[in-house]
């Protein structure tokens, strides 16, 4: 089974080359696909030395996070979506998706996992790990008791054709995105989160604007996606 890695980018020249270089060690079938909304920095550059597909953004307007993935999805070829965040890594690419893997292979009407999130070592606080135990365990109830799926944007692995069945990552939600996407794949099949699978990220955002900001903002947007289906927020504010 082909696996394609989809990364939306913009000015990502801090991040970008982490995430590539551990996905080019992973030894099974894959493609790593950058999509990239009008990089003014040496993004691009960087990942021509590891992507196999780079989609560049041709509008002046600028490109939501779901409209970045939409494009990566659509030159894709694998059999599985993997949408992954700039500034995020995996340890171990192998064992991960070979766990992945197996969590599909146990159950047919799977459509969608996601994993655990955790701040990367060197950069974790004490509130972060508070924060993330919180926002795993929300994840895990929403997918795996719930059965109303719910995900952050760091990682989500997607068959391709309940990805296509439901046209794609909302594009005019410019925050959100990754949550309304797990909420309509529960109705296309089982989403599940996978404590197993951890994924480590920068926590750039709540280091910058602080928790107590970024969590209103998740919590103020999920409520607007849920009961109005549009976001609150007209712009999210680039960070790097």
């Amino acid at each position: 089974m082909k696996i394609s890695f989809i990364i939306p980018t913009r000015n990502e020249e801090k991040s970008i080359e982490t995430l590539l270089q551990c996905l080019s060690h992973y030894s099974d079938e894959k493609e790593i696909i950058v999509a990239d909304g009008n990089s003014t920095d040496r993004t691009v550059a960087l990942v021509k030395r590891y992507a196999d597909k780079i989609v560049l953004q041709n509008r002046d307007i600028s490109q939501t996070i779901g409209a970045g993935r939409n494009e990566g999805a659509r030159v894709a070829t694998g059999d599985y979506l993997v949408f992954l965040d700039a500034d995020c890594y995996i340890k171990n690419p192998d064992d991960f998706f070979t766990l992945a893997m197996k969590s599909f292979a146990r159950d047919n009407e799977l459509v969608a996992i996601t994993g655990r999130l955790r701040v990367s070592d060197y950069l974790e606080t004490f509130t972060d790990k508070m924060v993330f135990e919180f926002v795993n365990h929300y994840h895990r109830f929403l997918n795996n008791v719930l059965h109303v799926g719910s995900a952050s944007g760091e990682f989500q692995m997607i068959k391709r054709p309940a990805f296509e069945q439901l046209g794609g990552f909302n594009e005019v939600l410019v925050i959100g995105e990754d949550f309304d996407m797990f909420r309509r794949l529960a109705h296309a099949g089982k989403t599940r989160y996978e404590k197993s699978l951890t994924i480590y990220h920068t926590g750039r955002r709540a280091h910058t604007i602080g928790w107590p900001k970024l969590l209103s903002l998740w919590i103020i947007n999920a409520l607007s996606i849920m009961l109005l289906k549009r976001s609150i927020n007209k712009e999210w504010k680039v960070i790097r």
